[in-house]
């Protein structure tokens, strides 16, 4: 257990930093599955194929939610079990969250493939793009369970304190992507297909990677075969911490939806095309500040289980600092380089570039508060406070941001489109800061020496 009891003994800073790293890594390896399938299609496929894969991406979300529902609900589980030095506990949080996945898994696989057609065209999909859409979504349906296991479990690799494997099992399955995108679209000729086989087999390879893990003798948590059952009160568990991000990916698919369907309407084919290049910048950018947040959570888990709530305290102090500094400079710089950026997916469509330049910044406004709210967000999750950070999440993506899409785009055009996200952000960050501050007076100093004499 030593892996986990320096959690609550070491220097804050040094363990963030500690966890940062590989997280950072991870993260960057993780965003490479969906951005470089994007630019090897958007260079050497077209500009309607990459209209296609953003077309394709609001069902991935769907599919995504539900692994980070079990995922990220079972990582902060185990954690919390963890400071409260029940190993046991974790390990049966390890086993249903197995069992969920393999079940969960297969019933959303199957069911997107019956209805993914009506999906893909109530996203955005038109008869110039729905050929793509369906080559790429039907190879990436497949894979689905590989993708759920491997992203899942690589989430409770970190709870239990080992960030670098956590971080190792990212850079395999993104190597592989990477290579066999290459592979498959630029040398083989495979187009869309061959992408969309290329993210496949990395999905494959880690979740039998993050299985060999919990197998072997490096795990803290291991995963013992007769423990893959349904625990109905681990799972009510699970599913109410994990409730947050999967609201957020569910939210993020309908809002995406809607964002295709207002840019078609307002634009064409090509503005859709320039959403998919501003939507990966985008997801870069978060998941980076979602390292800050996975290098906290074992910190926070951890020691929330343990009442040592100065801790909490110290970390969460931190992880807003740097997730702040970490926002205002990938602000400065997408201002600056947004031509270079836009020119790694599609040089040789004009109206394309044009599109995506004016989109990328002006969307991006608002990203040096954007660091706050999300490390904010992700606090009250990490602690299991799952209605404030249910509520936080709906806030942007839905109760703000939807109504917005709505109004500005018949005000403004296809530049009230892009208004509508820095606005959403300023109103949601205003109402985190004042949950944030709520949070930080209860944390006190004397509250929490306190409650570590329990």
């Amino acid at each position: 257990m030593d892996k986990t009891n320096r959690l609550g003994s070491e220097p804050v800073g040094k363990l963030l930093w500690q966890f940062f790293v590989p997280a950072f890594i991870g993260v960057i390896a993780n965003a490479l599955y969906n951005i470089v399938d994007r630019i090897f299609i958007g260079r050497f496929v077209g500009a309607e194929a990459l209209s296609g894969i953003g077309v394709v991406y609001p069902v991935m979300l769907i599919v995504m939610g539900f692994g980070m529902l079990i995922g990220i609900g079972a990582g902060v589980v185990a954690s919390i079990r963890l400071g409260q030095k029940n190993k046991d506990g974790a390990e049966t949080v390890m086993g249903t969250a197995v069992a969920a996945i393999v079940v969960v898994s297969l019933v959303i696989s199957g069911t997107v493939y019956c209805f993914k057609n009506p999906m893909l065209q109530s996203f955005g999909a038109t008869s110039v793009t729905i050929a793509y859409a369906n080559s790429y979504l039907n190879i990436i349906l497949g894979g689905t369970i590989f993708s759920m296991l491997g992203f899942s479990l690589n989430n409770v690799i970190r709870s239990e304190g080992n960030a670098r494997i956590a971080m190792m099992s990212m850079l395999i399955s993104a190597g592989v992507n990477v290579v066999l995108d290459y592979l498959f679209v630029v040398r083989f000729g495979w187009g869309v297909a061959g992408a969309a086989w290329a993210t496949f087999i990395a999905m494959f390879v880690l979740s039998v990677w993050v299985v060999l893990h919990f197998t072997g003798k490096r795990c803290v948590v291991q995963l013992k075969w007769a423990k893959i059952r349904f625990d109905w009160p681990v799972l009510k568990n699970i599913f109410a911490i994990g409730m947050s991000p999967f609201a957020m990916q569910i939210a993020s698919s309908i809002v995406q939806g809607l964002f295709n369907r207002q840019l078609i309407k307002y634009g064409s084919d090509t503005a859709v095309g320039a959403m998919s290049i501003v939507v990966s910048v985008i997801a870069l950018i978060v998941m980076c500040l979602v390292a800050v947040n996975m290098a906290s959570q074992p910190i926070i888990g951890y020691n929330f289980g343990a009442k040592n709530l100065v801790r909490v305290r110290r970390t969460l102090k931190l992880a807003l600092i740097s997730a702040t500094l970490f926002s205002v400079a990938a602000w400065i710089a997408v201002e600056v380089f947004a031509p270079n950026i836009v020119s790694l997916f599609n040089n040789d469509h004009p109206e394309l570039k044009r599109i995506a330049i004016q989109g990328l910044r002006i969307a991006m406004v608002a990203l040096p508060i954007i660091g706050f709210q999300v490390v904010g967000g992700f606090y009250f999750q990490s602690v299991g406070r799952a209605k404030i950070a249910i509520f936080l999440t709906l806030l942007r993506q839905v109760l703000v941001l939807f109504p917005l899409l709505l109004v500005f785009p018949g005000i403004w055009g296809l530049k009230g489109i892009w208004i509508s996200m820095p606005i959403s952000d300023m109103v949601s960050a205003t109402v985190c800061a004042f949950f944030i501050f709520r949070e930080w007076k209860k944390l006190s100093v004397n509250q929490a020496e306190s409650l570590v004499k329990v």
